[in-house]
């Protein structure tokens, strides 16, 4: 008679454990990152190395497309992916000089000479195209971007990688991805915005590439990235088989909603913001693109998957328990 408990322990081990990991989720769930903004990181340098103060995203837009570049410790990278962004970039508004673009760097709390590099490309184009954001300490890709995006002037923003990993011209896919899938919904019950706003992400992917890429991996490796996919697919993201391309667009409106609700900073904030995207119900294309493996990725592959996957646990449980929310009325700060 003292044998039966034990099958009903085991049978509710499970369930307990759910459980506690649920309430650890919960109890250290943080409220959302406010976008607190050091006296330096008000501002961007022009030619002439006079500060001036950064726009908002709640402003009307100016340029057809802001490109935001996280950059971490990029001095040797960074170069590279400019030469060719700005190269298409210059080349595209001459044949359309119509199209009016930006390029947002923003140094994550760098200890190399990032900004130094960044900044010479600003002297060279003029601050109107090139802006270098110096945040003050590292936030994470993540919170990042969001500070570049929050400070942008584009009716479109483009985040791309400082490794230039995508080939910049393969900007034009995302965009017939994004034209294709209009008509985008209008959001015009919503309190959150005082227009009617147009959204819809186009993700650039690396799917179509996954077989090549298996052949030159560990096999290690190569079952970490099937584990990170399931977890995605179970727990986050559905539909997308490629959340963490560094080459994603947005419309203005989508940024907007998507990085005011963000909470995740460092590498799982991808699959948050696609997460926050699907509640809304913003439609999202995923797009082929040309990717090179680049060295010098600060990924270190077990424990940032660990990271990853204890991040898309933990995303879950605090929406499932109401840790964190979305409110269709969210205002933005």
């Amino acid at each position: 008679m003292f044998q039966r408990p034990f099958p009903l322990l085991l049978r509710l081990s499970p369930g307990l454990a759910f459980f506690q990991i649920s309430f650890v989720a919960f109890i250290t769930a943080t409220e959302m990152p406010q976008l607190h903004r050091h006296e330096e990181e008000k501002f961007f340098l022009n030619v002439r190395g006079q500060r001036e103060a950064l726009p908002s995203i709640q402003d009307s837009p100016t340029k057809q497309l802001s490109v935001v570049v996280p950059s971490y410790n990029e001095e040797k990278r960074l170069p590279v992916m400019m030469d060719e962004a700005l190269g298409y970039l210059e080349d595209r508004q001459k044949q359309d000089p119509t199209f009016t673009y930006e390029v947002i760097i923003v140094d994550d709390g760098s200890k190399d000479q990032t900004s130094k590099v960044a900044f010479k490309y600003c002297q060279k184009y003029g601050s109107d195209k090139v802006r270098v954001i110096t945040l003050v300490k590292n936030r994470g890709k993540g919170g990042a971007i969001r500070m570049g995006v929050f400070s942008s002037r584009g009716k479109k923003i483009l985040m791309a990688d400082a490794d230039g990993a995508t080939k910049f011209p393969d900007i034009e896919k995302l965009e017939k991805g994004l034209n294709d899938l209009q008509p985008w919904p209008l959001h015009s019950q919503s309190l959150w915005m005082d227009v009617q706003d147009q959204m819809a992400i186009a993700c650039g992917s690396r799917a179509h590439l996954e077989k090549e890429s298996i052949a030159q991996r560990s096999y290690f490796r190569t079952l970490l990235m099937y584990g990170f996919h399931f977890l995605v697919w179970f727990l986050c993201v559905k539909g997308i088989r490629d959340t963490q391309c560094g080459f994603k667009l947005l419309t203005r409106e989508a940024a907007s909603r998507t990085f005011s609700s963000l909470h995740i900073e460092r590498w799982a904030f991808d699959v948050e913001l696609l997460y926050i995207a699907q509640f809304f119900k913003i439609p999202i294309a995923e797009i082929a693109v040309n990717w090179t493996e680049i060295e010098g990725s600060k990924l270190v592959p077990f424990w940032s998957w660990l990271q990853m996957g204890k991040d898309l646990l933990f995303i879950r449980l605090r929406y499932l328990t109401g840790a964190w929310r979305l409110e269709q009325t969210r205002k933005m700060n």
